[in-house]
This record gives C-alpha cells, structure tokens and sequence, in this order.
C-alpha cells in the first residue's frame, strides 16, 4: 500500500523514526542497525516501508535498502515468526549477511539475534534456503565494497572441506564460509592450500 516515504527526519527513537512527508509524521519502526545509519534529524531520507495491519493496529516498518525489505518479507513468511521477531534479526544482520548465514546453515548465528531461539533460527534455515542465492550476496557486497568479496561459482568439494575443517577448530560456519570464498575465488586451490589460505584470512 505505501511502497516507500520520503521525508525529513524529525524524530529518532530507540526502536522507531518520525518521518515528516508534506505536514505528516508517520511513526517508522526500523532495525537497530538501520537505525544507527539515519543520522541526523532534519536529514532528508527515502524509507522503503511495509505496512502491517492488525485488527487493533496498523504499524510501518522501514529499511534502508529494498533487499533489507524484500528479507523482512521473507522472514515473515517463516512460520512462528512475526514482524517483531523479524525485525530482531534484521537489527542483527544485513540482507547479504541473513543470506551468507542460512545458505551456512548457521543456526547458531542467526540464534544470537535478539528473541530468536535455536529451534527458531533452524526453522529459519529450512524455509528460507531455497528462496536466498549466495552470488546475489556477494555481489551486493562488492557494490558497496564490503570485505573484499568475489562473487562464487558453484560450491567445490575442497571448499566444502576447508568450511568444514574451520569449524572443527571453532569458527562460526558463516564466518568459515566468507573466509574460504575470500582466500579462493576461482575454485583453483585444493582442500589443504584453502584451509590454509582462508586461515590466514582469518588471522
């Protein structure tokens, strides 16, 4: 129904904007993370928005970009997880980074998101793998010049080795994953020259 809002800051709150569009505040909830990225108030900014309608209320929230919406709408399509819990994991992760950790399946990333438990995050995994692509992720990263990343091709088998040995030795498998497509992004190197150089990448 309201697509996006262009307006002037006016007001930044703990969990929500006002955003002043021709003589009218409307009352934004934003992620943390987004909302760390406003700046100021009396800056001119473009929300992409969602309305939520319920029987006792009608809520917006907005995002930064148009993939950080398209994730919120993904996420609500997860069963058991409404827009409160939503926005939790989108104040935790990025659109590129939401993707990177459910195509890991990284349940215990995506559980440190505020209100989201184990079971939660897996069932997160499960529903939304099919519906995320790794090469849009890193693609998105290089266009906004985010950690060196190379857009991958299909998942080698020594890759899916050296993400396995990382975490053997402790390291998070989404943080295992970027490692390994950072040291080796032709697929060219073997199981042990990979776990080495993605060590390093992670030093």
């Amino acid at each position: 129904m309201i697509a996006y809002l262009k307006g002037t800051v006016t007001e930044v709150d703990k969990d929500s904007v006002i955003l002043e569009c021709r003589d009218i505040g409307y009352r934004v909830f934003m992620p943390a993370s987004a909302l760390e990225r406003m700046g100021k108030t009396g800056e001119e900014r473009t929300i992409h928005t969602y309305l939520n309608v319920r029987e006792d209320a009608m809520q917006l929230y907005g995002f930064l970009t148009k993939n950080d919406l398209s994730a919120f709408r993904l996420l609500l399509g997860v069963s058991g997880i409404g827009p409160k819990a939503a926005m939790g994991i989108l104040s935790h992760f990025s659109w590129e980074d939401l993707t990177f950790a459910v195509l890991a399946d990284d349940a215990a990333a995506i559980a440190k998101a505020p209100g989201i438990g184990k079971k939660t995050a897996q069932k997160v995994i499960l529903e939304l793998k099919d519906k995320l692509r790794l090469e849009e992720a890193f693609e998105e990263k290089l266009s906004a010049g985010g950690e060196g990343a190379s857009p991958p091709g299909k998942e080698s088998g020594a890759a899916q080795e050296a993400v396995e040995a990382l975490v053997a030795l402790g390291y998070g498998r989404t943080e295992a994953l970027k490692a390994v497509r950072r040291a080796d992004p032709d697929g060219e190197m073997d199981a042990e020259e990979l776990l080495r150089a993605a060590l390093k990448q992670m030093l």
